[in-house]
């Protein structure tokens, strides 16, 4: 199907199209393979796990993540890192994507929208993502880069907060996307101005103070963390009523 040249579909990634932190997974699959020490990997953790929690827009607290999200990659060629994220989108990634959440990007396709990943995680990184779920394209953080080697430092700003709403803007200039018709897609209320900056905002696996906001907006609200839960608690349960139903069946002869 033609594209519909105004109109795309914006999502999030970390935990609103994959369980988890997309950026924790890239460290955790280079640690394993020997790129940097237990410290290394403890203080980026410990870096992630305090922005994630904190939800503030300090300058300094989001510096401070900024630095370890790019430290860990300085000094290694990109064709490496590049290699390397694809083996980790199919070890730790791809298992970790949100059915219902890609279910609803397909569905922008079928129709024939764009659909664009909106993330603070690596550029790199998010166009694997991108590309392997067969998806328009992906706008990340952009590491600098110099001779083909990661500086480890940031090319511009994180992609974040404020950061997102302006990146799609920009976006639908270049495109000629109409945003009153376009769509966007997070779990956190960090995201609020990426969901303002369209006609067509919704909550997916929304933290508590998103959950509050949509609520008050009318927003739709996707939560696929209920319904796995439930599909786990009623599973074994909807399994042995099944078989029990079998077995009062009568058969037909």
């Amino acid at each position: 199907m033609a594209l519909t040249s105004n109109r795309a579909a914006f999502f999030d990634v970390d935990n609103t199209l994959v369980r988890g932190s997309t950026l924790y997974f890239l460290g955790r699959g280079m640690y394993q393979r020997g790129f940097f020490t237990k410290a290394d990997i403890s203080r980026f953790v410990v870096a992630n796990i305090r922005f994630r929690m904190t939800g503030t827009e300090k300058k300094e607290v989001i510096e401070k993540f900024q630095n370890a999200a790019t430290d860990f990659i300085g000094g290694h060629a990109v064709e490496d890192i590049k290699k390397i994220g694809e083996e980790i989108y199919d070890e730790f990634v791809s298992p970790k994507i949100w059915q219902g959440t890609f279910e609803i990007a397909q569905s922008h396709l079928d129709k024939g929208e764009e659909v664009w990943l909106v993330t603070a995680a690596p550029q790199d990184m998010a166009n694997i993502i991108a590309q392997r779920l067969g998806l328009t394209g992906a706008l990340g953080s952009k590491a600098r880069i110099e001779n083909g080697i990661y500086t480890g430092s940031l090319d511009g700003k994180l992609l974040h907060g404020a950061e997102k709403a302006i990146a799609i803007q920009e976006l639908a200039r270049e495109h000629g996307f109409d945003l009153e018709e376009c769509y966007s897609y997070s779990d956190s209320h960090n995201d609020i101005p990426l969901l303002q900056a369209v006609g067509h905002p919704s909550a997916i696996n929304p933290d508590a103070v998103l959950r509050i906001r949509a609520l008050a907006e009318g927003w739709p609200i996707h939560d696929f963390r209920r319904a796995r839960f439930l599909n786990r608690l009623l599973g074994p349960a909807v399994s042995r009523l099944a078989a029990l139903a079998a077995l009062l069946t009568p058969r037909k002869r």
